[in-house]
């Protein structure tokens, strides 16, 4: 049986036809955006956090490239670039700013927007910064994940005293741009060096080409061993930071695993890919239409003890039985 259609009605069939286009592209655009705020470069490190975060966006439903877009600021270790950064986020009027990688870039972040929720992922306390009201009651438009890492620098000192009981000096390696991370670790570790009676000098690099002007300053003090600060610019450049050491003899130990995978002594900190992929599923939670006020603060409680025995053999150390033992993991 033959259809008729009226010119009027084919008229509006042929209009909506050519829209359907339009509907298809607008539906694309609407795909909800989130900006990635970060405080280190993409690098192999970078990648990493990205890869564990979007893990945790999936957990929620949510890919990268089909149902949400990320729009990626990276300050490449230069800290004074974060407000611009969190600045040209918000003028993008993304859904929500992920501000990962330490207190500073989530305080850069809520410092530019009231109104854009916003996750973050520290290291440090975010009541004592002001970031929260409260770590149950979050308020406002900021919540996320923390490990408390910062409150670990003495305990990374007196793993090193453990490690080299003979050694009178140790030298803390910080990123003179990250002036918050700066003051919290030297005012923490110079008590903890007083009390193991140890001499602490403070070095500083603010991109990777410094680091071969620290280690001739280390050459200079000749210290028993090195901290890294907790700053990605270090976790980053562990291939080099851990090489120099290696070239050098100098024992180091840094607050993610990653320094001694990448062949440094050892490390002792969070596990920061469990504190990317929370964050990542508050993101998600977040673009479903949580409200940041109503997220309690997640506190990540994994922490381990990562000893490279290769690196020590190198740099022709005993590791005590008693520090072995309370490793989680033991590269060899």
């Amino acid at each position: 049986m033959a259809i008729h259609i009226g010119r009027r009605e084919f008229v509006t069939l042929l209009g909506g036809a050519a829209a359907w286009p339009f509907a298809a592209r607008a539906q694309r655009s609407a795909m909800p955006v989130i900006g990635f705020l970060n405080g280190g470069s993409p690098n192999a490190f970078g990648h990493l956090a990205v890869r564990a975060f979007t893990q945790g966006l999936s957990a929620q439903g949510y890919i990268e490239g089909r149902s949400i877009k990320i729009e990626y600021r990276w300050a490449d270790g230069q800290y004074d670039r974060l407000p611009a950064l969190a600045a040209d986020l918000v003028r993008r009027q993304v859904t929500v700013i992920a501000a990962i990688g330490g207190p500073a870039i989530a305080l850069a972040a809520k410092r530019t927007t009231t109104t854009v929720p916003i996750v973050f992922q520290i290291g440090g306390d975010p009541v004592d910064l002001g970031l929260v009201t409260s770590l149950s009651r979050p308020g406002g438009n900021v919540t996320g994940v923390t490990s408390m890492n910062l409150d670990l620098a003495s305990k990374r000192l007196e793993l090193m005293h453990d490690m080299l009981p003979a050694a009178t000096s140790i030298a803390l390696l910080v990123n003179s741009t990250n002036s918050m991370n700066v003051e919290s670790e030297t005012t923490e570790l110079k008590k903890a060096a007083q009390a193991l009676g140890l001499e602490l000098h403070i070095v500083a690099a603010s991109t990777e080409r410094d680091f071969d002007t620290v280690f001739a300053a280390l050459r200079q003090l000749r210290v028993g061993g090195l901290l890294l600060g907790m700053d990605q610019l270090f976790t980053g450049g562990d291939g080099k930071l851990s090489a120099l050491a290696i070239r050098d003899a100098v024992p180091a130990i840094g607050a993610y695993r990653e320094f001694p995978a990448a062949g440094g002594l050892m490390s002792y900190g969070a596990v920061l890919a469990e504190e990317w992929r929370l964050a990542g599923v508050y993101v998600g939670r977040v673009v479903r239409g949580e409200k940041p006020a109503d997220l309690p603060v997640q506190r990540s409680t994994s922490f381990e003890l990562v000893i490279n025995l290769r690196t020590a053999k190198v740099l022709g150390l005993e590791v005590p039985p008693t520090l072995l033992a309370r490793a989680n993991d033991v590269i060899e």
